[in-house]
């Protein structure tokens, strides 16, 4: 399968400052686990933490906004040295957290991308500069996004499309090369 570009999307990722991650179904596959105890267990890809850690060495900013509350959320964002500041958790009208983002930041929303799976997800995609959805979003979803990886949520999606906005900005050939130092 190839990706799915709407025409613009390279040209709107060029203008991209801050990215904005959904968790269940786009940080991870969307399966939840649980113990006899009712503890809860997520599974975060490496990869993908890896390539948030290349746009952050792009001057690249992240966020990350999820209807869901969990302290695994916390760890896995302390262990990329996301700022807490950028972590909205809980938020299941999420328009409410990206209105705190674009106080917080100063940006447009013309500079910001969001990435989602979920209906919950389509009232930040449609004001956000560039709309993107994991290959396994609902078909609404699908339908309303600017660029759609060719992986699943969990699987590699978020560094695809980390890579494809390095890209888009010309920074992704610098930041490869820089691993052969």
């Amino acid at each position: 399968m190839s990706h799915t570009i709407i025409k613009k999307a390279p040209d709107l990722a060029k203008e991209i400052k801050l990215i904005i991650f959904d968790v269940d179904g786009v940080l991870t596959d969307g399966t939840l686990f649980y113990d006899n105890k009712g503890e809860e267990y997520k599974a975060f890809n490496a990869k993908d933490g890896h390539g948030l850690r290349m746009l952050e060495k792009a001057g690249i900013e992240i966020a990350i906004i999820t209807g869901r509350q969990s302290e695994l959320v916390n760890h896995r964002a302390s262990n990329l040295n996301l700022s807490p500041q950028m972590i909205y958790q809980g938020y299941s009208d999420k328009c409410l957290a990206f209105k705190k983002l674009l106080n917080k930041t100063g940006l447009s929303p013309q500079q910001i991308a969001y990435v989602g799976d979920d209906i919950i997800d389509l009232p930040v995609m449609t004001k956000v500069g560039l709309a993107i959805a994991v290959q396994d979003a609902h078909w609404f979803v699908l339908k309303h996004a600017d660029w759609i990886s060719q992986q699943g949520g969990g699987q590699g999606a978020v560094r695809e499309i980390c890579e494809m906005l390095l890209e888009a900005q010309g920074k992704l050939h610098i930041l490869l090369e820089s691993y052969l130092k």
